[in-house]
C-alpha cells in the first residue's frame, strides 16, 4: 500500500480535452490544469509583452558586405582611385595637346614667315639687276623723240621692239610684286626717294618732287631702290 501511495504522489495528472470543449469558451478549465508544478515557471505579461517587441524589431545587424572595410567598399575606393587618375591623366593630355597645338601653330607662322622673307629677298635681288636693263630699254625709247623724220622705217621697228620688249618686262616684275614709286608732284619723303638736284621755283610747294630722273621701286614695304628727283625749293 505504501508504493501505491507513493505512485500516486508522483503521478502527473493529465486531461484530455477534445477539439469541441477547446473552441468553447463556457468550458471551464479543471482545477487539475490550473495548478502548477513548483518546479516549472511562467512568464508574466509584462516579459511576454517584451519578448514580443524585441522580436518584433526590423534586424539592425550591419551586412557584413557594407561594413567598414569591407571587399564593396575596398571596390569603391579603388574605383574612384582609378577615375582620379583617369581625370588627372585626360587633363594633362589635353594640356600637351593645347600646347603642342599652340607650337605647331607657332612654327606654321614662323615658316610662313621665312618663306615669304626669302620669297622677297630673292625677287628683290633678281629685280635690282633687271632695273638697270628696264633703263636702258627706257632710255632707248625715250631717244626715239629724237630721231629725225628722215629715218628708215627698219630703225623704227626696231624701236617698236624696243617698247614691246620694255613693255613685258615691266609687266613681269609687276607681275612678281614689284611696283614703281609715285615720285611727281609727291612730297619729298627721304625713305623712299633721293634728292640729286633742288630747284627754286613758285609753282610748287616746298620739298616737293618736279620732276623723276630715275625711277624707284618697291617690293611690297621693302624698297628696292630709291627715286632720284629733283625737288623744289623756296627763292
Amino acid at each position: 500500500m505504501a508504493r501505491d501511495s507513493n505512485n500516486k504522489q508522483n503521478r502527473i495528472p493529465i486531461r484530455f480535452v477534445d477539439a469541441e470543449a477547446e473552441s468553447d469558451p463556457t468550458v471551464e478549465p479543471s482545477p487539475e490544469m490550473d495548478s502548477q508544478d513548483p518546479d516549472i515557471t511562467t512568464n508574466s505579461a509584462e516579459e511576454e509583452v517584451q519578448l514580443d517587441s524585441e522580436l518584433s524589431k526590423p534586424d539592425e545587424t550591419t551586412p557584413i558586405e557594407f561594413a567598414e572595410g569591407g571587399p564593396i567598399t575596398a571596390e569603391l575606393v579603388a574605383t574612384r582611385a582609378e577615375l582620379k587618375r583617369v581625370q588627372e591623366e585626360n587633363a594633362d593630355l589635353k594640356d600637351r595637346f593645347a600646347r603642342r597645338q599652340a607650337d605647331f601653330e607657332n612654327y606654321r607662322k614662323r615658316v610662313d614667315r621665312e618663306r615669304n622673307d626669302i620669297y622677297n629677298r630673292v625677287v628683290a635681288d633678281v629685280a635690282g639687276k633687271l632695273l638697270g636693263v628696264l633703263d636702258n630699254l627706257k632710255r632707248a625709247l625715250e631717244s626715239e623723240a629724237s630721231v629725225e623724220a628722215t629715218e628708215s622705217d627698219e630703225f623704227r621697228h626696231f624701236l617698236s621692239g624696243v617698247d614691246l620688249i620694255y613693255k613685258q618686262l615691266s609687266g613681269v616684275l609687276e607681275a612678281l610684286g614689284v611696283k614703281q614709286i609715285v615720285a611727281v608732284g609727291e612730297p619729298f619723303n627721304p625713305h623712299i626717294h633721293e634728292a640729286v638736284v633742288t630747284e627754286e621755283t613758285e609753282e610748287f610747294e616746298p620739298d616737293t618732287i618736279i620732276q623723276e630722273i630715275r625711277a624707284g621701286y618697291k617690293l611690297g614695304d621693302k624698297l628696292i631702290r630709291p627715286a632720284l628727283v629733283k625737288v623744289s625749293k623756296r627763292g
